[in-house]
């Protein structure tokens, strides 16, 4: 994978937190922290009725099964078809 250098200005305290990190673990922070800002909106928008469940599940880009373990965690509850069911179990 290329890689390319970023530059960010951060509050103090979380810069001093993170300066000793290494690069893979910086790298792995921003990944999980970008997984969850999609999963989140994603879930927003779903539950505002701005999409469906399964075009929620492409913008945050998990199957349809994943994002639904992450909306029960969240306390919404998502619709249960068939093709989920199969996902499921398969």
């Amino acid at each position: 994978m290329a890689a390319e250098t970023l530059t960010l200005t951060l509050p103090a305290p979380l810069a001093r937190d993170l300066g000793s990190a290494t690069q893979e673990f910086l790298a792995d922070l921003i990944e999980r922290g970008l997984r969850e800002v999609r999963v989140e909106r994603a879930l927003e928008r779903y539950v505002r009725g701005g999409m469906s469940f399964g075009a929620a599940a492409q913008q945050a880009g998990l199957a349809q099964s994943e994002l639904s373990r992450c909306a029960y965690a969240r306390g919404i509850e998502p619709p249960f078809d068939a093709e989920m069911l199969a996902e499921e179990l398969g």
